[in-house]
């Protein structure tokens, strides 16, 4: 859970420094910010789920 937690974390700081970078005249582009934000959390539910189900899968061998 500290994983995930420090992942999300890196790429809240990321996706608002790339918000920033280019916002041009505007203090934040928070379409830009939020739309990469929202493919990190995606991407970390997908890897949360795929290790979840193959370690499901692991424990249910019915040895």
């Amino acid at each position: 859970m500290k994983r995930l937690v420090t992942s999300l974390l890196f790429f809240l700081v990321v996706s608002l420094a790339v918000g920033l970078l280019l916002s041009g005249t505007e203090f934040l582009d928070w379409g830009v910010a939020g739309g990469l934000f929202a493919i990190a959390v995606a991407g970390e539910g997908l890897r949360f789920w795929l290790r979840r189900s193959r370690a499901k899968k692991r424990e249910s061998s019915g040895i």
